[in-house]
């Protein structure tokens, strides 16, 4: 348990290249393609430590939470019965609450409107709690601002946001008790920028706030690892290790890609280059890396990310000395943006219009030209890699297909995850999870949700007999309430609660997302199945001898009492989960009714 913790606070490499537990940090910065780490045992602050094998944070003084204004977001039903995200707000001084609020209504709804979180909206909530700070904004060069939780940069890339003071973050966190399941600190920086760990650092960056929201969710949450290449944090359900072994995700294949007896096929690739430079551009000596080719592979991709860099006449991007045709994503300003050009032959008719065929065999240069003066000191190249390919028939790079892809680890260790570049766990810039990770992402929340929220009973008056000797016999409805998927998601689009006002206007969405769900429901009597009743959520029973009150806990029945017990069973279906080992798809509530009896 204490790796798979550790795995998980480390899972933040992707979108910054450190990660930390609190305070300072953790993981120091990449150089070049290999990682050089350096665990921190004090913050820093006298009242924390850090218990370095697990990643797990200490408190030896009482520190008293902040005060908290609570606003509902997006709410699908009750704390107790649900998985509660709370975004906390941090360099948004008393004039900037408004800011804050909008700020934490816009992240939740990118995340949970038709992609990424949409599916599962039902089992979620979101709140904004709002404390001012005395400062605006996010701390540079290492120091924090008097803000509640002390986010700040360490240097002026565009990479981690740190905060100083976990403590304060973690008193906030519990002193909402079970409307607080995933803390979720945001910065009010409109640059890219955050932090994986036991709390999610984010900034309120248009673009890029919601890519790295969702992605560092998908590590705390599922639990998943990274998909990218060159991290160190892979596993969960989308990280495949041996060959030897059954491919965990066989049920998501077509049945002619498993080969029981040659072993699962592995896609061609490999990946000649990647590094993480972090390094400010100057117009004196273009930036340049060596690699070696094989020449055996028709296609390939350079990916890289920049900051800093607003016009395609900033900097110009060259391979072997020829122009890749770099152009800035419209509207992105001076925030990091992660770009891919592909080329060589067998992509789509828009790539490879530059480079022909595949990587000659021998070195090769990727170069990062500054061309304009202005941008030394803001201009940054934050990470470069060259992938290699085969054919179409050699690596299947069409989305939707479900293999066996290598990925390759800071130490040049293969694992395998499912896809292509289906899955934001991989691509930061893509909005959904794939299958494998979505099916995970139903099991983490069912695992915490019941599908069952509640049991209503109302009695009737009771039937005359005419004779105080004889039974009487009460008429008693029972209703369970479902958590609101399959057929019940339409009545959310009436019932939402929250400030959201988007995340239900898309009627149709919801009405297909109901069509393709199903909850089947059942009840019984004593062991007795009630066919009459199936699929109802609503019954109305006779109970003899009248009614004398109800437990929903067989333990809770009194002895000699007279006891009916009505059972429900839920069966919940949907197509996004095939494989259902631990029953998180269904649900089963008994209810004890009491009588009078004689």
């Amino acid at each position: 348990m204490a790796r798979i913790t550790l795995l998980l606070a480390l899972a933040g490499l992707l979108a910054f290249g450190t990660i930390a537990g609190a305070g300072e940090g953790i993981v120091d910065q990449h150089s070049g393609s290999s990682h050089n780490r350096k665990c921190l045992y004090e913050f820093g602050r006298e009242d924390t430590t850090l218990v370095t094998d697990t990643v797990q944070v200490s408190f030896t003084a009482v520190v008293n939470p902040p005060l908290l204004e609570i606003q509902p977001l997006i709410v699908s039903g009750p704390s107790e019965n649900r998985v509660d995200l709370v975004f906390f707000s941090d360099g948004y001084i008393l004039e900037e609450r408004e800011k804050f609020i909008q700020d934490a209504l816009r992240l939740a709804e990118d995340v949970s409107g038709n992609q990424t979180f949409n599916t599962v909206k039902p089992l979620l909530n979101f709140w904004a709690a709002f404390t001012p700070s005395e400062e605006s904004g996010v701390g540079t060069g290492g120091k924090p601002k008097k803000t509640p939780y002390g986010l700040y940069r360490d240097g002026t890339e565009l990479r981690a946001v740190y905060y100083a003071y976990p403590e304060v973050a973690d008193a906030a966190c519990t002193s909402m008790g079970q409307q607080c399941d995933f803390p979720i600190l945001l910065g009010n920086d409109p640059l890219y920028g955050g932090l994986g760990g036991r709390f999610t650092v984010i900034t309120s960056s248009i673009l890029n706030g919601p890519l790295i929201l969702r992605h560092e969710l998908g590590h705390s949450i599922i639990p998943v690892g990274e998909e990218y290449d060159g991290g160190f944090a892979y596993f969960g359900a989308n990280a495949y290790h041996n060959l030897s072994e059954p491919v965990p995700w066989t049920h998501w294949q077509e049945k002619d890609q498993i080969l029981s007896n040659m072993g699962p096929r592995v896609e061609r690739s490999v990946m000649p280059l990647q590094i993480y430079p972090w390094t400010l551009l100057n117009t004196s000596s273009p930036y340049t890396s060596t690699f070696i080719s094989s020449g055996t592979f028709p296609r390939y991709l350079v990916r890289f990310s920049l900051s800093g860099l607003p016009s395609k006449h900033d900097l110009r991007v060259e391979l072997d000395g020829k122009d890749l045709g770099w152009e800035p994503k419209p509207g992105l300003g001076v925030d990091r943006w992660h770009y891919d050009i592909k080329l060589g032959d067998g992509w789509d008719p828009e790539a490879g219009r530059i480079h022909r065929g595949g990587l000659k065999a021998g070195s090769h240069e990727l170069s990062f030209v500054l061309l304009n003066k202005d941008g030394e000191g803001e201009a940054q190249l934050c990470s470069a890699e060259v992938l290699e390919f085969g054919s179409e028939e050699e690596f299947v790079s069409a989305p939707g297909y479900y293999g066996v892809f290598p990925t390759y680890s800071d130490t040049n260790l293969t694992s395998y995850r499912p896809t292509n570049e289906d899955c934001l766990m991989r691509v930061v810039t893509t909005p959904d999870f794939c299958s494998v990770c979505l099916e995970g992402l139903w099991h983490a929340l069912l695992a915490r949700v019941r599908l069952i929220d509640s049991f209503v009973v109302v009695t009737h008056d009771s039937a005359p007999t005419g004779d105080e000797t004889e039974h009487v016999e009460d008429k008693v409805t029972i209703e369970v309430k479902l958590v609101p998927l399959a057929q019940f998601r339409l009545d959310s689009i009436q019932s939402s609660l929250g400030l959201s006002r988007s995340g239900n206007n898309n009627d149709d969405s919801i009405r297909a997302l109901a069509e393709s769900e199903s909850y089947t429901i059942t009840w019984t009597q004593d062991g007795i199945p009630l066919p009459q009743f199936t699929n109802m959520t609503r019954i109305e029973v006779q109970v003899v001898g009248g009614y004398d009150g109800f437990v929903i806990e067989e333990a809770e029945a009194t002895k000699g009492g007279s006891y009916v017990a009505y059972t429900v069973t839920v069966q919940f279906y949907t197509p996004e989960v095939r494989v259902d080992k631990e029953g998180h798809m269904s649900d089963q509530r008994k209810m004890m009714i009491s009588s009078r009896a004689l």
